[in-house]
């Protein structure tokens, strides 16, 4: 059994030329677009490192490739092949069968999430039966729940600005409860990109 009963899932893709922010590689190209998600996953990395929460890497494909972060004693994990939804929804049931009580999914494209944010969802699924970090874009960039349930992940259409106002409502017709952490950006399009973000692909 796991000494924590909380789990922290980082959703991410191996590093590959042309297999990752396709939106973004409209833009500015596929070299510069790996550029920016390499600096995002070191930020994941450093954001997640330190947590005191069991972590676990879940690539969106079955490789022999792994990214080598050395420190904060991840697990490697593989998403089920399905839409977002179904993908999440397995992640979350095969963590719960682990014997784990609170469960957060974040990504690896929000430059603007911290440790603390984290620490904050974990701290609300005390009380709650799910969180939710609100995307500017009208999705989310994490959610969290400390009990399983299906029906939040299922008849969303992923990748628009209704993902959250859906999952709220889902909330509330099964009466669960739930709280809303601070508004962040993801970083999907040109426009996303903070200064920072900018000035490494000059």
């Amino acid at each position: 059994m796991q000494e924590s009963k909380e789990a922290l899932i980082i959703f991410l893709k191996y590093p590959e030329l042309g297999r990752c922010k396709t939106r973004l590689a409209a833009s500015i190209g596929n070299e510069k677009t790996l550029k920016v998600y390499i600096e995002l996953l070191n930020h994941t990395n450093l954001i997640t490192k330190n947590l005191n929460f069991d972590k676990f890497l879940y690539y969106d494909k079955v490789s022999e490739k792994k990214l080598d972060w050395k420190e904060g004693n991840y697990t490697h994990a593989y998403q089920t092949e399905s839409d977002l939804g179904g993908r999440m929804a397995q992640a979350f049931e095969d963590t719960f069968a682990k014997g784990f009580k609170h469960v957060v999914i974040i990504g690896s494209d929000c430059y603007d999430l911290s440790s603390d944010i984290i620490k904050k969802a974990f701290k609300a699924l005390q009380n709650h039966d799910v969180v939710v970090g609100p995307a500017k874009d009208g999705g989310y960039y994490l959610i969290g729940l400390s009990k399983m349930n299906k029906q939040l992940f299922t008849e969303i259409e992923w990748s628009t600005e209704q993902v959250l106002n859906t999952t709220i409502q889902k909330c509330k017709a099964a009466n669960l409860s739930y709280h809303l952490l601070e508004t962040l950006s993801d970083i999907d399009t040109i426009e996303d990109l903070n200064p920072y973000l900018k000035q490494i692909i000059k």
